[in-house]
């Protein structure tokens, strides 16, 4: 796998969430760490990489640490924007936008750059600071899996 390629698939698939209405701007994705960030903002972070998980570098697995990053004018109202993109489904759920990027039964997942993927957790729900600002976020974990020669 790419590991550039896939983080940008990420990013992408995470484009998708539908934000409430109340909420004027749409989430920013990247597949890196930003030097500043534009809130609501979901991005690919580090990443852990087990190879050769099948013989002849036939499988990777990937496991990626991603945040989101909501802004705090009003406490509550940022927890409950958070809490709509943590949820496991519905339309601002980040977990159903991404595996969504599974693509149909056969077909390979993050549009062929890998086998499958899956939102496994959310952690670390608190403050987080970032280039001296604080936001309310968490941290999504995400598992992909694909050729390791590739």
């Amino acid at each position: 796998m790419q590991i550039s390629q896939v983080r940008e698939a990420i990013a992408t698939a995470a484009s998708d969430v539908v934000l409430p209405a109340a909420h004027k701007s749409a989430l920013t994705c990247t597949g890196y760490t930003p030097d500043a960030v534009t809130e609501p903002h979901f991005f690919v972070g580090e990443y852990e990489q087990e190879f050769d998980k099948a013989y002849n570098r036939g499988l990777d697995v990937l496991e990626f640490t991603c945040r989101v990053l909501v802004g705090r004018a009003d406490d509550k109202t940022a927890q409950e924007l958070l809490d709509g993109m943590l949820s496991g489904s519905g339309p601002a759920s980040l977990k159903q936008a991404i595996e969504a990027a599974r693509g149909a039964p056969g077909e390979l997942a993050l549009g062929g750059l890998a086998h499958d993927l899956h939102v496994t957790r959310v952690q670390g729900y608190r403050w987080y600071e970032h280039q001296g600002t604080q936001y309310v976020g968490a941290e999504l974990v995400i598992k992909v899996i694909g050729s390791g020669s590739s």
